[in-house]
């Protein structure tokens, strides 16, 4: 009777033939590669294409240019302004009757530098930043950090910059107060300990021979990136520059059951959504994975959810595909079923006070279901109907995907928010769901392998059975 009336959570480690432990750790290793190089927005886009284009995905742009239609079974992507990417594979059945959608985002916590960052003060050159979506300002000094990101001069030249993750690079920046002189520190909170104007790079600490010259250790600074990539200061200006941590995604746990990286949220989702879209070729239905940017900051801006730019795909990509009306797209948009692929937290028994241990994700459970995120009383959430919910069990039983279903942390606790309740604005169906972390929104975040493999696995069957 237990067994059939109740409901276990098993690990996914213990189901694995020994086959499957290798492309566990397959997939894992390609992963931990993936984000040992992408490490903003548009370095991850730019992957995917790559990827994508390897596959027969072609840019939507120069189908409407050559006048092609499109057909059931084309690939086609579009890419916005380098930093969204949305790729569709085209089905049987007309646009109208709904997509099957796979929704991430690529961006994540870190800190930009400001439109005027270099500056000397005390013999030493220093960068101002200001920090990009929700961190705890306290966990970026100490840290090895590296720029990852592009110059853009006047002439409309785009020059691409990462220093600091080859082995060869310097690395840089922030300081803290010793532990010897922290007393006045060490009583404010945490929170304070820190503040956002104080997160300034230490860059250089060499003037320049002219002794004569004003701020020489900046100047000297200027000198050596005029002289690598040929930027004056007036280049920061017109410039997207992201301080990101140093290194090399890394194998986590004595046994390598986990990986260690910066960036999982929520480029975790993102990989494993692109590597399920990867696997289909003739669907019924046209099936899309959609990579979007700003997330972070309230999916915001040209690039970010609330655009206009997956409506605006889906209306070019029905104008190949079939007779356009807009009573059409917006059917198309209503009758689709997504899932918002974005990750969760992951019990953490050093920090148990803040889960309710009953609906809480862990470790090696495989894919995490929200059925709500927002804050509290589930403000600013999608809540996903129970009709969609059960659909969705069905699907991962049916190909033996390991599951589990959460919330966010205790209900007072706090809260977070994904771009599920954006798409939901268009009527179709939408559950969160995605990969349990450790350490969410700190430079260096945790994942397990075994979910990570699972999420691919759910990623997949959802786009073939939905």
């Amino acid at each position: 009777m237990e067994e059939k009336l109740t409901k276990k959570y098993e690990y996914a480690w213990d189901k694995y033939s020994e086959e499957d432990l290798e492309k566990v750790f397959q997939l894992g290793e390609e992963y931990r590669q993936f984000m040992s190089k992408c490490k903003t927005e548009r370095e991850c886009i730019c992957e995917f294409i790559k990827l994508a284009k390897q596959k027969g995905y072609k840019d939507i742009k120069e189908l409407i240019a050559s006048g092609k239609k499109l057909k059931a079974g084309d690939k086609v992507y579009a890419n916005n302004m380098g930093k969204t990417l949305a790729l569709f594979l085209m089905g049987d059945e007309p646009l109208e009757k709904g997509m099957k959608i796979l929704g991430a985002h690529v961006d994540s916590p870190r800190l930009d530098l400001k439109q005027n960052p270099l500056y000397e003060d005390t013999d030493l050159a220093l960068m101002k930043t200001h920090y990009y979506g929700g961190i705890k300002k306290y966990q970026w000094v100490t840290l090895p950090l590296a720029i990852h990101g592009v110059v853009v001069k006047k002439d409309g030249s785009i020059l691409n910059i990462v220093i600091g993750d080859d082995d060869s690079d310097p690395v840089i920046g922030i300081s803290d107060l010793l532990v010897h002189l922290s007393g006045d520190q060490m009583n404010k909170k945490l929170s304070k300990a820190i503040e956002g104007e104080d997160l300034n790079i230490l860059v250089g600490s060499i003037p320049v021979k002219d002794k004569d010259a004003k701020s020489r250790v900046k100047l000297n600074i200027l000198k050596l990136l005029n002289e690598k990539y040929n930027i004056t200061e007036e280049d920061f200006v017109s410039a997207e520059l992201e301080i990101v941590p140093a290194g090399k995604a890394r194998d986590y746990g004595l046994d390598r059951s986990m990986i260690m990286a910066y960036g999982h949220d929520d480029r975790v989702c993102s990989y494993t959504s692109f590597k399920a879209m990867m696997q289909l070729n003739e669907m019924d239905k046209t099936c899309v994975t959609l990579l979007v940017d700003k997330e972070e900051i309230g999916s915001v801006g040209a690039t970010g959810m609330q655009s206009r730019f997956f409506e605006n795909s889906v209306a070019e990509v029905m104008n190949l595909y079939e007779d356009y009306n807009e009573l059409k797209l917006k059917r198309a948009l209503a009758n689709s079923r997504m899932l918002s692929s974005d990750v969760s937290a992951a019990f953490d028994p050093n920090y148990p006070s803040v889960m309710e241990k009953k609906n809480a994700a862990y470790f090696g459970k495989g894919i995490v279901f929200n059925k709500y995120t927002g804050a509290r009383g589930k403000s600013g959430c999608n809540d996903a109907n129970p009709e969609f919910i059960a659909e969705i069990r069905n699907i991962m039983d049916k190909h033996n995907v390991s599951w589990q279903t959460s919330e966010l942390g205790k209900v007072d606790q706090g809260g977070g928010g994904t771009i599920a309740y954006i798409l939901a604005n268009y009527g179709m169906e939408v559950i969160d769901c995605g990969v349990a972390l450790h350490n969410m929104h700190a430079p260096w975040e945790v994942a397990s392998k075994a979910d990570i493999y699972e999420t691919m696995r759910g990623y997949y069957a959802f786009l073939v059975e939905a």
